[in-house]
């Protein structure tokens, strides 16, 4: 027991010490606080970094989750403030990275009136995360807490919401110390791993996909001496190309949006597909046209719960992605694999895929990714936004060791707010986002939060005066029928250069890599504004080519 009582606030930062916890991200409000006070107290240990808005704050304490491996924690005050933060914990759930969100709740001898800002949190975000509970008497707080992050960390990680009521967190108790308690990581069997062993020696076409979190730096390099001990080619899915590196022999590609065709036709010629850590997904999947009738599956995954849930593998093994890849490469490969030929014709391809090749216009985003692929530190950190644009970076620039940061549910306003919280987590590193012009602007704010805390992330912004995406969709449904996807947009050099950033703007090819080096040079939050062909809307299409007969 703690030998003097402790506000119910003070035992909330009490367990995020005990947890390990070094950086929240937060925007602050009335209702926790007391939660603030004990930050205060604490502030030597835990560093407390105040955004400008929820939804940038949730995602910055996600992001950070998945490039230290640690659970992310992200405040909030009730009903406006959860609301905001709500697409941060869809995308933690939808991206399987471990978020614990703690809201401040009206008071409970409020609650169940309608009270100022009142929302039932636990109905709300039942469908958003892995757990969502309102803590109701202070004594339960400790118990509550350190389950938050046993169930954020455990089988498939993910996040989780508790909901601290105001009048809770001013309450003052003796309670048991904090205790951290261990996450359930469920791991292969040696019965298991001698299965899949059997099944994929049988196998003459076969395709490993690597996917999921949980995997952390070891892992990778298990994956890495998997693929290389039994010469199994690797595919990765959407925004998960940082899992292997793009330069192992066995790396295949990524099956993401816009994925090599000949990837694609890989796997579904290939008689065995091995998945591992992936739920293998709606984009992965290609729409869900894989797996194809006949193929053989084995399905490796943390989550018991995802295994035969949406097709019926082969073979199941509910184990970490990490600690199945460390059992595997361990044992015997064959000496002549059946596969070696086709390994070796999936790799060619995707080294040809990889290529960076000009892609037109006056600033030409592939030969970008080619000065880029050049310029870039070996151990960058990159983050993607949703749009076309990512296509380019995501296909032509190399990842392994270099990190990549990206919402594989899709959500548009991430690249910014990550970059902040990359550049905080790894001030030493270079950190470079990709962003469209609709994405900037609904998350570019944080820019501030980079400027107040020394964070120094290079931002490119991609401006083609459209949300670019939904236009190319647009005219492949309704050719010519424009609406609601055209964009007005501010002049982003001035706008980043008013938080304090350096900026440039760039609408020619050779003048991107000075600009980029200038950036890079700055010391501070840096922002180039790339002035893109909108009829280049992605590496091989044209939106004046596209549309349809009526």
């Amino acid at each position: 027991m703690t030998k003097r009582p402790r506000t119910g606030g003070h035992v909330v930062t009490d367990h995020l010490l005990c947890q390990g916890v070094e950086t929240v991200f937060c925007v602050p409000g009335e209702s926790y606080l007391d939660v603030l006070d004990g930050l205060y107290q604490s502030r030597s240990k835990i560093r407390t970094i105040a955004c400008r808005h929820e939804g940038g704050a949730a995602f910055m304490a996600e992001s950070c989750a998945k490039l230290t491996g640690k659970t992310g924690v992200v405040l909030a005050t009730r009903g406006p403030g959860a609301a905001n933060a709500t697409i941060g914990i869809h995308t933690a759930m939808q991206d399987s990275t471990p978020l614990v969100l703690l809201l401040g709740d009206v008071g409970r001898d409020f609650y169940g009136r309608e009270a100022f800002q009142e929302v039932d949190f636990a109905a709300m975000f039942a469908p958003l995360c892995k757990w969502a509970a309102r803590v109701e008497e202070i004594g339960q707080l400790p118990a509550m807490l350190a389950r938050a992050f046993q169930i954020a960390q455990s089988d498939r990680p993910g996040p989780v919401v508790l909901a601290l009521p105001e009048d809770l967190l001013r309450e003052e108790a003796v309670l048991p110390k904090p205790k951290a308690l261990p996450p359930f990581l469920p791991v292969p069997s040696d019965e298991a791993l001698a299965k899949a062993a059997a099944l994929l020696k049988k196998a003459k076409r076969p395709l490993l996909i690597a996917g999921g979190s949980g995997w952390g730096s070891a892992g990778r390099d298990a994956l890495a001496n998997l693929a290389k001990a039994w010469s199994l080619p690797v595919a990765v899915p959407f925004r998960r190309q940082d899992l292997i590196s793009g330069g192992h022999s066995c790396f295949a590609g990524d099956l993401g949006i816009g994925p090599d065709p000949k990837l694609v036709q890989a796997a579904s010629d290939a008689d065995l597909l091995f998945l591992l850590g992936t739920r293998l997904g709606e984009i992965a999947s290609q729409a869900y046209h894989l797996p194809r009738p006949g193929q053989k599956i084995i399905h490796v995954h943390a989550g018991a719960q995802e295994l035969g849930r949406v097709f019926h593998p082969d073979l199941c093994i509910n184990a970490t992605p990490a600690s199945f890849a460390n059992g595997f490469a361990k044992l015997d490969p064959p000496k002549r694999p059946a596969w070696a030929a086709w390994r070796k014709q999936i790799r060619a391809q995707r080294v040809d895929w990889a290529k960076p090749v000009a892609t037109g216009g006056k600033l030409d985003a592939g030969l970008m990714m080619e000065m880029l692929e050049r310029l870039l530190p070996k151990d960058a950190i990159l983050t993607v936004d949703a749009g076309n644009f990512a296509g380019w970076p995501q296909r032509f620039l190399t990842f392994g060791p270099r990190r990549l940061l990206g919402p594989t549910c899709g959500a548009m306003g991430y690249a910014i707010p990550a970059a902040v919280a990359a550049s905080l987590s790894e001030p030493e590193k270079c950190v470079v986002a990709f962003v469209g012009d609709g994405g900037a602007l609904m998350t570019g704010q944080e820019l501030a939060t980079a400027r107040q805390y020394g964070a120094k992330p290079i931002v490119l912004v991609f401006d083609n005066g459209m949300f670019g995406t939904i236009r190319m969709h647009q005219e492949k449904r309704h050719p010519g029928r424009v609406m609601a996807t055209k964009l007005e947009n501010p002049d982003f050099g001035t706008w980043a250069a008013s938080f304090g950033a350096f900026s440039e703007g760039v609408s020619r090819t050779e003048d991107f890599e000075p600009a980029f080096k200038r950036a890079l040079s700055s010391g501070k939050p840096a922002l180039l504004h790339l002035k893109t062909d909108p009829d280049i809307i992605t590496p091989r299409m044209r939106l004046s080519k596209m549309g349809r007969k009526r």
